[in-house]
């Protein structure tokens, strides 16, 4: 049984060569992240609980509805890289790349159609 360093095993894989992208991907998301939540936090609690009437004349206004679509967006392009990166490590096989098509699919479906429901409020 011969000794090999990680640099043995790792010379001749090759590289995966969309790493540093979507590492940069997922952390300027977050930083996004970081600072939706909390205003969305704060202008949904601002209509929790209120009649219809009052929420959609509160989303009527650009800020609150500006910050629940961006949040939104934004929330399933990061779910979408984190759950692609939870794939591409824990599955193998067949089953790797159709599961991958599909989660991409859900993904912008979802964020397609919330985005779509705060614009229907807002209009």
């Amino acid at each position: 049984m011969a000794y090999l360093t990680d640099r043995k095993r790792a010379t001749g894989m090759g590289s995966a060569k969309s790493g540093t992208q979507h590492h940069w991907f997922m952390t300027v998301s977050s930083v996004a992240l970081l600072i939706l939540i909390p205003c969305f936090v704060f202008t949904f609690g601002a209509t929790y609980g209120a009649p219809y009437a009052d929420v959609v004349a509160y989303y009527q206004r650009p800020f609150p509805s500006v910050i629940a679509a961006l949040t939104i967006a934004v929330s399933f392009l990061h779910f979408r890289g984190g759950v692609q990166t939870l794939i591409e490590d824990y599955i193998h096989g067949a089953l790797k790349t159709p599961l991958i098509i599909a989660m991409i699919c859900l993904c912008y479906a979802a964020a397609a159609v919330g985005v779509f429901a705060v614009v229907r409020l807002a209009l």
